[in-house]
């Protein structure tokens, strides 16, 4: 082997790829194209199982990682949408490096492979989503911005991120940003996601499906992305090379493999019956498009015949394995990488992951309710509390899916027990609640406690992979049960909602607090998403102040009557006029909500001042700068110049400005500032608003800080039209700040 080129360090890694499959015969390039890869003996190609998953902690679903009584468990963070609601990219990039630390410690310790099949980066179109716990939430920009820095925390190996020329940077673990495209419904009144055909127009494709995933190859260099089960305009993804081979790899330069999700080849024979492909069909038109990878055994099974009966050409194949080599020794595969062969037990469940695990799942809590500042309590304020709820003794339930074995558990019940002395009733037989049997216990406990808490909400029961909601309500006499518990109370009743998607709890809050008996005696409510194996630390150090919330909705928390006003599988986000169907998620909806995107309260208060309040851009054209038509409601609102194309100017204009952020409360505190563009108004079919920065900073008592941000002129201030082209709008944009009053205008002129 000491011959062989492709175990020559000093060349590169491409050549030393080429040398390996150019060993191969065909037989053994196929069984090297399936997630279970058999390895080659003769030429010392050992085996490799591609499939592992690192959503939020190591987890055991995949064929390359396990558990063992060497290592029993993994640090396990919050669910994605609960990391989220912390609107930290510093966090979500350190949550990142953590899991990569303990996932090289297990592969070292001969328990995990070296590539994860995650981040989930599917922005959530409709509330009902079962799939909602994995995700960022309904912002295209936070969800790439979530993607870029988790996936640059799993990735990058230190000292080496900065490496010039990306094809030779070595990779901590590699990670995959998936599912690539428009996919976002699983199992809705008999619509599968194995066979959905996502009718999208390119407006939406380009400005929320695709976003993530260009942000995650452009910003966070992923080594992998996975295409999806779904068709898409009746193409299945992992079949359509505009989207494989024209979009990711020519234009966004992508430097890693594209693997499809596990037995999606299967799928468009079995069950799209796309073309009425053969097996070896089929094959040959996934790998034409550029899929590298197939989890599944169609790829193993059927490419050999299909190059024998001239569907594909072996150099095809050539190509693939070329990719899927090269990231193996990135990963240091073939030669180590020595600044992490050291990592090992120590690190895996270490003290600082697991305080870090808790900070997570404190950042993220979002105080949705505190009526006369009711929160927080003083430590020891209450003597005797109620803990009612099925999810108040929560553990497995804390931690969703794609999971890991954690290292242990803090329930609810644990965490409050260091407080006061509690009286534990579930209040509901599982979390469905299918009876009212159990309320009367519950009632008779709040009734004698001196305080009352009540943790709700859902769990994999309601909302997962493969299992869409049908409503947006509690499930079963939840409802029920936090209604007579309120009433009964002897004392204040705090309720904290651990669920992933939005609930519509209106009847709980506060509209009169002084005639509406239930709403007064609930005092305030925490959403706590899905928190993690430390999540009962955090609900306990929110209520009983130890922490100060600061979290933020990443999600619409829409009125349960919206899911009757369109069905899940229309995939327009714009409202449908000819349907009366209402538009998708803050940037297109205008209607009542429960709590809209970036709610969340604080136990203290902010204030914000911006020194900037106008700042002009000129945009200089030359004769090859054409001006491109927009619709405007009114002609009053029209412009010489409408729009120009982005592709076609130098978009280095950038603008900087600083928000002083004042904590003029008595509490220190951490603030979300969020900062979004408007468009010029009257512009027809854009949106009212959308992401284009956020910070969250900390801010001592009485204290104030500065956060800066630059903005550049097309990125954040351009739309995407009705065919497709994304361009720049002349006109007065704005910029907002939150739900503040301070503003910038920004007035893009355009000058020949």
């Amino acid at each position: 082997m000491a011959d062989f080129a492709y175990c020559d360090k000093t060349l590169s890694y491409e050549v030393r790829a080429k040398d390996l499959v150019d060993r191969m015969n065909l037989t053994e390039k196929a069984h090297q194209m399936g997630d279970k890869a058999t390895g080659v003996i003769r030429i010392g190609l050992p085996r490799y199982h591609w499939w592992s998953e690192a959503l939020h902690g190591v987890s055991y679903i995949g064929h390359g990682t396990y558990f063992n009584e060497l290592v029993p468990g993994a640090t396990s963070f919050p669910t994605v949408i609960h990391t989220t609601a912390s609107f930290n990219q510093s966090l979500w990039k350190t949550i990142g490096k953590a899991v990569s630390t303990e996932a090289r410690a297990m592969y070292n310790l001969g328990n995990a492979g070296l590539t994860y099949w995650s981040p989930v980066i599917n922005p959530v179109r409709d509330p009902r989503w079962g799939r909602t716990t994995e995700t960022p939430g309904e912002d295209p920009f936070v969800v790439g911005a979530f993607a870029s820095n988790f996936v640059r925390g799993l990735q990058d190996v230190e000292g080496a991120e900065h490496t010039n020329d990306t094809r030779f940077r070595p990779l901590k673990v590699s990670a995959c940003c998936k599912h690539y495209a428009a996919y976002d419904i699983d199992q809705w009144k008999g619509v599968s996601r194995f066979t959905f055909d996502a009718k999208v127009t390119e407006q939406d494709m380009v400005e929320t499906f695709l976003r993530p995933f260009e942000m995650c190859v452009k910003d966070g260099d992923v080594s992998s992305v996975m295409c999806s089960y779904n068709r898409v305009n009746g193409i299945p993804t992992c079949a359509d090379p505009i989207l494989l081979k024209e979009i990711i790899r020519e234009e966004w330069k992508f430097n890693g493999y594209i693997v499809s999700d596990c037995d999606s080849i299967m799928e468009m024979v079995e069950r799209h019956k796309w073309l009425n492909d053969t097996a070896e069909d089929a094959v040959a038109h996934a790998l034409k498009a550029g899929l590298d990878l197939d989890c599944g055994d169609y790829y193993p099974v059927y490419l050999e015949k299909s190059v024998s009966q001239g569907k594909v050409k072996e150099a095809e194949i050539d190509t693939s394995l070329r990719y899927l080599y090269v990231v193996l020794m990135r990963l240091g595969f073939f030669d180590g990488i020595p600044s992490l062969m050291s990592l090992g037990k120590k690190e895996i469940c270490s003290e600082e992951h697991i305080e870090l695990a808790a900070e997570a799942a404190r950042a993220g809590v979002v105080l949705l309710k505190n009526i006369e500042s009711n929160l927080p309590w003083k430590p020891n304020a209450y003597k005797n509390i109620a803990l009612i709820g099925p999810l108040a003794d929560a553990t497995r339930d804390m931690i969703g899916n794609y999971e890991g074995t954690p290292c242990r558990y803090v329930s609810p019940l644990q965490a409050l027990s260091a407080h006061a002395q509690i009286t534990h009733e579930p209040g509901c037989e599982g979390i469905k609640c299918p009876t009212d049997k159990l309320i009367f216990r519950a009632t008779q406990a709040a009734k004698h406690a001196d305080a009352t808490i009540l943790v709700m909400g859902t769990n994999l029961k309601i909302e997962n992979e493969g299992l869409d909601r049908d409503d947006l309500l509690l499930p079963g006499y939840q409802n029920q049960l936090i209604t007579q518990v309120a009433v009964a109370a002897k004392g204040p009743v705090i309720l904290v909602i651990m669920s992933a998607g939005g609930v519509d709890i209106s009847q709980f809050l506060n509209q009169d607090h002084n005639q509406d008996y239930i709403n007064k005696k609930i005092k305030g409510i925490l959403w706590v998403g899905h928190p993690g194996q430390e999540g009962g630390r955090a609900i306990a150090d929110v209520i009983f102040g130890k922490y100060n919330p600061g979290g933020r909705l990443p999600l619409t928390w829409y009125r349960n009557d919206y899911v009757d006003q369109l069905p899940m599988d229309s995939m327009p986000l714009r409202p449908v006029d000819s349907l009366n169907y209402p538009g998708r998620t803050y940037k297109f909806f205008n209607g009542s909500t429960v709590y809209p995107f970036g709610y969340g309260l604080s136990y203290t208060s902010f204030k914000y001042n911006l020194t900037t309040k106008k700042v002009p851009i000129t945009v200089k054209l030359n004769r090859l700068h054409h001006c491109r038509n927009l619709s405007y409601s009114k002609k009053s609102f029209e412009q010489p110049c409408p729009a120009v194309l982005v592709d076609d100017i130098n978009c280095d204009s950038e603008i900087t400005f600083e928000v002083e952020v004042q904590n003029v409360g008595d509490r220190d505190g951490s603030e979300v500032v969020i900062v979004y563009s408007k468009p010029p108004e009257g512009i027809v079919g854009t949106h009212f608003k959308q992401v284009v920065g956020f910070e969250r900073v900390f801010v001592a008592a009485k204290k104030s800080t500065k956060v800066k941000f630059a903005l550049n002129a097309c990125k954040s201030f351009r739309i995407v039209d009705n065919k497709g082209y994304t361009l720049l709008p002349s006109g007065l944009h704005k910029i907002l700040l939150g739900t503040s009053s301070e503003t910038i205008e920004v007035n893009v002129n355009f000058v020949r």
